[in-house]
């Protein structure tokens, strides 16, 4: 009986049609890497395509032209591999590896769109690598769309009872306005309601200045 391999399911989450690659100095500072010092930008080491491939292993970025892999680097959240530049959005440094070897590579996207692009899909991935490491805290976060949902609460006034407006200027609030379905359309009264209304309170307008004195 022939032994059938399961391929492995690769899911592509992001392409980069055009990145380039350049050789970086070693980091003088702690604070960071800087793209304007890695020489003329525009000289690259390489120019071709860079994929972010998801399989049952774990994620990796792959710097790939039509013939062969250039460079490949494995993406654990625990210990993430990509940094953005300190001074662009299009600049990051990658650690690479090559047969246990490691080593640290300058990486630029033509468009600030790309690089926002390849942000946005490393953060996803690793938003759902936490929540399958920490399934509870990512249930938490949500409500469980499986809670009763309790009775709606009634506002409308029942027959008999009364409510006030206060006016601002005024030393007492208005009348009570029985809630009455007479009270629709009728006479004014004591109910604060103009004929032909429609149950709108009529707001008096506020008094004119007094003339000055001459």
């Amino acid at each position: 009986m022939d032994e059938f391999k399961e391929e492995e399911i690769e899911s592509i989450l992001y392409i980069g049609r055009e990145v380039s690659v350049y050789k970086i100095p070693p980091l003088k500072k702690n604070e960071g890497h800087r793209a304007q010092e890695w020489g003329d930008l525009a000289n690259s080491l390489w120019k071709g395509r860079l994929r972010i491939i998801e399989r049952s292993s774990g994620v990796a970025i792959q710097f790939e032209d039509p013939t062969t892999v250039f460079a490949k680097a494995d993406y654990d959240p625990a210990k993430p591999s990509v940094e953005a530049v300190l001074d662009s959005s299009r600049y990051f440094v990658v650690r690479v590896e090559d047969n246990g070897r490691r080593a640290y590579i300058g990486m630029g996207f033509l468009e600030r769109t790309d690089s926002f692009d390849f942000n946005v899909a490393l953060q996803d991935y690793t938003k759902r690598w936490r929540a399958r490491m920490n399934p509870s805290e990512s249930q938490s976060d949500q409500p469980s769309p499986h809670l009763p949902v309790g009775p709606k609460k009634d506002y409308t006034l029942k027959e008999g009872q009364t409510f006030s407006i206060s006016i601002p200027g005024r030393s007492k609030p208005m009348s009570a306005i029985p809630s009455t379905p007479n009270l629709l359309g009728g006479d004014t009264g004591t109910s604060g309601f103009s004929s032909g209304s429609g149950g709108i309170p009529a707001l008096l307008p506020p008094p004119p200045s007094a003339p000055r004195r001459r």
